[in-house]
């Protein structure tokens, strides 16, 4: 993310269409939990400072920030579940969830300016931006809710199955993960599709027709 400041460059850019949501989401990449999207719109006035990137922020600056942005911006979340990710795949099941976050929006936008490179089915315009959390502001500021929300989920998904340290690890296939599965199986809300958990399935189920 070297050499990008955020700032409404880009929301500026299409001044004029009306109210502009940023769009991001968090959780592509885990074994576990869900994918989950957020939507935001942000008053000018009264957004806190310090708006970047979410995953160059303190888990306490991001929730900091989470609890400001819930006082003064219009903010949608989207959640698309485990059972979602593996019947769609996981890139499907994040437009879906953005979708749905743009529709829990307060404030439907008039235009939408999204992270990566993958378009939602939207009803309004919109525009694709490479790692714009960390070039919007209301793209960031989406990326800190997303993740703040979905970090909450996976601690509360925790504390009923503690062996996996999602506390943690928010459900990525970090060392002690994969360790948790290895000793403990597979739970409801492991991604079967994803190759780790799958191979880890398969070597299960291969043991018990032995």
């Amino acid at each position: 993310m070297a050499g990008f400041t955020a700032s409404f460059e880009i929301e500026d850019s299409f001044a004029g269409q009306g109210p502009i949501a940023g769009i991001d989401e968090a959780g592509r990449g885990p074994w576990a939990g869900p994918v989950v999207a957020s939507a935001v719109i942000l008053d000018r006035e009264t957004m806190p400072e310090g708006l970047c990137d979410s995953k160059k922020l303190s888990e306490k600056r991001r929730e900091e920030l989470a609890g400001l942005l819930a006082k003064t911006a219009q903010i949608g979340v989207g959640v698309a579940d485990v059972e979602e990710i593996d019947r769609l795949n996981i890139a499907r099941a994040t437009m879906l969830a953005m979708e749905r976050a743009v529709s829990n929006l307060p404030l439907q936008p008039g235009f939408a300016i999204i992270d990566g490179t993958m378009r939602p089915e939207l009803t309004m315009p919109c525009h694709l931006v490479i790692k714009g959390d960390a070039k919007s502001f209301s793209i960031a500021a989406a990326s800190i809710i997303a993740k703040v929300t979905r970090d909450k989920m996976m601690r509360e998904l925790a504390l009923a199955h503690p062996h996996y340290q999602w506390e943690r690890n928010k459900g990525y296939g970090v060392k002690a993960h994969r360790a948790g599965l290895e000793a403990h199986g597979i739970t409801e809300h492991h991604r079967r599709s994803f190759a780790p958990v799958r191979v880890i399935l398969e070597q299960a189920q291969a043991g018990n027709e032995i």
